[in-house]
């Protein structure tokens, strides 16, 4: 028979030193940078639907998001966002100072390079804003959704966060990338049409995510509540 979690508040959890913290981190900031390294570029359709193929992997870091949240608290999840953001502004500027040298007279690849490496800067403003408005959005409603239903049903709590961090996700993103060269008519229907998937991919990956927070609360030994918490993106735990 399991021992009962023992309830932490989230001043306490970000103090704590975790078993598989690290891992879960890692695994958050690996899938958020090759979601959009691998699948930004490339357009797929699949059944008349047309899409960005990145949008079948890139809602994974958002379940992953979600998970950190729920077992680790959200100072937590902060910590991860905060790395995840500057992993990509290297990506960005690695991928900038690759495409910009001189390839050599032998290599015939730049051409292709730069079509998959060569993102515009508006591309990159729009991922890095999107992505660090709408996991911090989604971290934050969780928590508090955490905290309102006294840690009862997971399932709403982790579509509902992600319905609204997904919604800020999408709203920055597709007009800070692409308004001005698509029209306000294309800008809206694949702002909308991907806020839906990914908020439909969160929805059938339920089943993961329950399966995941629940062994990894079992090994942790814990349930975090962020009821003694500074919210703010900025604010720092204080060390013990």
């Amino acid at each position: 028979m399991s021992r009962p979690l023992s309830r932490i508040d989230g001043l306490t959890g970000a103090r704590r030193h975790f078993r598989y913290f690290d891992y879960v981190m890692a695994a958050f900031v690996a899938i958020l940078l090759l979601s959009n390294l691998i699948g930004a570029s490339k357009l797929a359709n699949i059944g008349g639907v047309t899409f960005g193929a990145g949008i079948l992997f890139f809602p994974v870091s958002y379940v992953i998001g979600d998970v950190l949240t729920e077992v680790y608290g959200y100072a937590n999840a902060r910590r991860c966002v905060w790395a995840g953001f500057f992993a990509m502004i290297f990506m960005a500027f690695m991928s900038f100072v690759v495409v910009a040298m001189p390839p050599d007279s032998g290599w015939t690849g730049q051409a292709a390079y730069e079509a998959v490496f060569g993102s515009t800067w508006r591309i990159v403003l729009a991922s890095l804003t999107a992505f660090w408005a709408g996991e911090f959005v989604n971290s934050f409603v969780l928590a508090k959704m955490k905290l309102m239903t006294g840690g009862k049903h997971l399932w709403m709590r982790t579509i509902g966060s992600t319905v609204v961090g997904q919604a800020a996700d999408s709203a920055l993103f597709y007009p800070i990338a692409f308004l001005g060269t698509w029209t306000h008519e294309q800008v809206l229907t694949v702002m909308v049409t991907n806020w839906g998937m990914k908020v439909l991919w969160e929805a059938v990956l339920t089943p993961v995510t329950y399966v995941v927070v629940g062994w990894l609360k079992k090994r942790e030994g814990v349930e975090v509540f962020d009821d003694n918490l500074d919210f703010s993106p900025f604010a720092k735990a204080k060390s013990v």
